[in-house]
């Protein structure tokens, strides 16, 4: 509403159809009627959302082919704004509606309860994207006040403000001078923005979502995990479930499962999975460099499946113990690869870009790295040191965080100790943060 009050509209409208279409499905009596109700709720919302996220693209795309055959296309692009979230509520909503078909939950008659599980503010605007069966009852229990509880919440808050605002939005600083103008830099140069924009949508999305289940949990309400320690993620299939792992489930529920799932042939089950990263491509932005994205991942998926029993018989051949360290190190390493190259084409601003980057990021030029040439990409000797002793701090968290429970650790901490952690990264978020354009400064996941 803040951009234009016509805006609330949408989700108003949202919020009704899918509303109404829980009630006529809880009512209806025959399959083929209650297939009907989730059928128009699907459309229409969709219809809503292809509206304005994705009509400009198509007519675009459209206006193109029409010109390579030397016709004509009048058709004018809509001069609108995208909604902020759209994506997320509009996903939330129609889970409501599959929920009440499949018989998970009842419809809600409520319908200020309702509207607040699409429109609840700590998650509205970015995700987690919220399953009716874990949110909405949530709404019916007594809260109150809970010393621990809003403590915990708040210490997952400040952890976001962290990533955020020191890590993300300062790695975002190189990130934007090398890839709003590419063709100025290679090899070691294109490397190290690629390496710290994998580092900077990680903090600024998972931070985010810190945020968002934090200011929850202070609310008396439990948010899904999102994150899951991603890049410790030792093939793309587990990437993908430690990495937005609300939208994963979602995709795996309402479309994987329905098209048939693993439980088909195996090209049917390929196809499947093509058919799920190209939709979450275009789920992320209507441009081809994020369909190129989620084809890139839905490929690296169909061939970790594919090539499992060959590998198997390699590794035993071999006597390669797939337990040992190293093996799993050069795991991690070799998936956080194969993700940082399809990050290219999510982050470039042009498919040219993309392009231009794959091809110049393998120039060897190591005189950017071992002279000064690298603390002119946007950031100084100093902020550079910092950007890297924060990604070092997060990464020893998240191995931290594979053997202990840092709430629990936290609590078992004397007083005065625990005090002096929450003053010490209170004043660092607060003197190492970087502040400055609210634009530039924007969470990357707002723009979905």
């Amino acid at each position: 509403m803040s951009w234009n009050p016509k805006y609330a509209l949408l989700i108003l409208t949202s919020t009704l159809i899918t509303y109404l279409s829980g009630i006529l499905i809880d009512k209806a009596k025959g399959v083929g009627n209650k297939k009907l109700y989730v059928a128009v709720s699907f459309i229409s919302n969709l219809t809503i959302l292809i509206g304005f996220k994705y009509f400009n693209f198509i007519n675009d795309n459209i206006l193109f082919l029409f010109q390579e055959m030397g016709m004509n296309w009048e058709i004018a692009n809509l001069n609108i704004l995208l909604p902020v979230g759209i994506s997320f509520y509009t996903f939330q909503a129609l889970s409501y509606t599959m929920d009440v078909y499949r018989g998970d939950i009842p419809a809600t008659r409520h319908f200020g309860k309702y509207a607040l599980f699409v429109s609840f503010f700590p998650q509205l605007v970015a995700g987690p994207i919220e399953k009716s069966a874990n949110l909405l009852p949530q709404f019916d229990k007594a809260i109150k006040f809970n010393y621990d509880r809003i403590k915990d919440g708040l210490i997952i808050m400040m952890w976001g403000f962290f990533k955020k605002l020191v890590i993300a939005d300062r790695l975002a600083i190189l990130v934007n001078t090398v890839y709003n103008n590419p063709r100025e830099y290679t090899g070691f140069e294109l490397i190290i923005a690629t390496l710290f924009f994998a580092f900077q949508i990680l903090c600024d999305f998972s931070a985010y979502t810190d945020i968002a289940i934090g200011a929850a949990k202070i609310l008396g309400f439990d948010l899904m995990r999102n994150f899951d320690r991603p890049y410790f993620s030792k093939s793309i299939p587990e990437f993908w479930r430690r990495w937005h792992i609300s939208l994963g489930a979602w995709f795996r529920d309402y479309l994987y499962f329905p098209l048939g799932g693993s439980r088909v042939s195996a090209w049917k089950k390929y196809r499947n999975i093509l058919i799920v990263f190209l939709v979450s491509g275009i789920w992320h932005g209507a441009s081809w460099n994020f369909l190129i994205w989620g084809f890139l991942h839905g490929i690296y998926q169909i061939i970790d499946l594919a090539t499992q029993p060959l590998m198997s018989k390699v590794n035993n051949s071999l006597n390669i113990k797939t337990t040992s360290f190293g093996f799993k190190l050069y795991k991690i390493i070799l998936t956080f690869t194969l993700v940082c190259i399809a990050w290219v084409f999510f982050r470039a601003n042009t498919l040219a870009d993309a392009s231009y980057i794959i091809k110049n990021l393998f120039v060897f030029n190591p005189e950017i790295i071992l002279g000064n040439d690298i603390y002119n990409l946007g950031l100084s000797r100093r902020e550079f040191k910092i950007a890297i002793v924060a990604i070092l701090v997060l990464i020893a968290a998240n191995l931290m965080e594979i053997k202990l429970n840092m709430m629990d650790f936290l609590r078992k901490q004397p007083l005065t100790l625990r005090w002096s952690f929450y003053t010490f990264f209170v004043l660092y978020i607060i003197f190492y943060g970087v502040y400055g354009d609210s634009q530039k400064a924007a969470f990357i996941y707002f723009q979905f």
